[in-house]
């Protein structure tokens, strides 16, 4: 019985450690994830697989009680126990789906894990997605190199045990070694923003002039097409729009930026294309962060308020003859929001947050991480424009 009990504080602990190292915000340890299914295998009982699975999850995601306790200007409890409450579908999911039969049965039910956890409705909270290690084995790949990954975790549940351990970490450190970043596009440049929770929710006309004045400096460097961060513009107005066509005029130069829309159910977090013309909007975020920005259950009430959610919407824009495929913010930490966008053959990911609340955590670097990895396995140019 202790050497049961020894052996599930090892495989917990193992958990745990994988999902503080693939998510650290390096995209060159993301593939530490994918041992995170061979631990699950090796556990002899449902009850352990519960364990192992709340491990590396909450191990991942460990940036989330600070981060949304610093949003919600709450104190730590209740951004603990919104971590506990993520991990809910994750962790049932393979707790359910766990069996003590060996053979093809582990890697049948791990296969209908991976969907499960990265498609709605339980893929909204679908964070630390093993699966997004496959542009770090497999860069330029592609589709094919995302059927390669799930058939080596299916061979690791099949075969849980140190062949197959090394097996995985030979071909990560052969990874490691022939890694490049993704390409920034010619013309293109992203702006990173320090303005902390003003940004977005200062709408003075000093405000716009200091945005208008930092792409005037990369128009000035060579840029064509500048990305500034979500919700830059704060709410969208007739105003803001003549203001930015007045400082695009007689500019050879397309400027995306972050704005909210307001409708009549709410608002929508979006992405506007500006110009000499005008402004326009090309992209409303697919699924923006459930309770502090998607409340459902308001469009119930006298007063609805939030943002939309518009799962499979529109993935893929056309912008200065590139195609493109936006993420914002909390969809780059998703699975189904970046393999929609690729299944249409975008050139370029364009990334955007307003991560102000984010300080003291890596939430910003493992949303620059996975888009990296998935930028490099579908060899894609990557833009990113964000706020601290």
């Amino acid at each position: 019985m202790r050497r049961d009990w020894l052996e599930t504080l090892l495989l917990v602990f193992l958990s745990a450690a994988i999902g503080a190292l693939g998510w650290s915000g390096h995209v060159a340890l993301l593939p530490a994830a994918l041992f995170f299914p061979l631990l699950w295998a090796k556990a002899e009982d449902r009850w352990t697989a519960l364990l192992v699975s709340s491990a590396y999850f909450l191990s991942a995601s460990r940036g989330l009680p600070i981060g949304a306790s610093t949003y919600f200007a709450a104190d730590f409890w209740m951004g603990l126990a919104l971590w506990l409450v993520s991990a809910l579908a994750f962790v049932l999911i393979h707790t359910l789906l766990w069996t003590a039969r060996h053979g093809w049965q582990r890697p049948l039910r791990y296969s209908v894990v991976l969907v499960l956890t990265g498609l709605p409705p339980f893929g909204i909270t679908g964070w630390a997605h093993p699966l997004t290690a496959a542009g770090v084995l497999f860069p330029g790949f592609g589709w094919t190199g995302l059927s390669m990954t799930v058939l080596i975790l299916s061979y690791l549940i099949a075969r849980p045990g140190l062949r197959s351990a090394l097996l995985l970490a030979g071909l990560w450190l052969w990874s490691a070694v022939f890694w490049t970043d993704p390409a920034l596009p010619k013309g293109w440049q992203g702006v990173d923003l320090s303005m902390g929770a003003s940004l977005g929710r200062d709408p003075s006309l000093r405000r716009h002039t200091d945005l208008s004045a930092l792409v005037l400096e990369s128009y000035g460097a060579g840029a064509s097409v500048i990305v500034l961060p979500e919700t830059a513009l704060g709410f969208w107005t007739p105003v803001i729009e003549r203001f930015w066509q007045n400082v695009l005029k007689d500019r050879a130069v397309s400027v995306m930026a972050g704005a909210a829309v307001v409708t009549e159910e709410g608002y929508d977090n979006v992405l506007l294309l500006l110009d000499s013309q005008g402004g326009r909007i090309f992209y409303r975020q697919r699924m923006p962060v459930p309770i502090a920005m998607w409340r459902p259950w308001e469009r119930f009430s006298v007063d609805p308020g939030g943002t939309l959610a518009r799962f499979f919407a529109k993935p893929v824009v056309k912008i200065s003859g590139t195609r493109i495929a936006p993420l914002i913010c909390y969809e780059q930490l998703l699975l189904w929001p970046v393999l929609h966008s690729m299944f249409y053959d975008p050139e370029v990911i364009v990334l955007t947050g307003n991560g102000w609340w984010t300080t003291g955590t890596n939430i910003i670097a493992v949303q620059q991480a996975s888009a990296a990895a998935w930028a490099s396995l579908f060899g894609k140019g990557l833009v990113t424009a964000f706020n601290r």
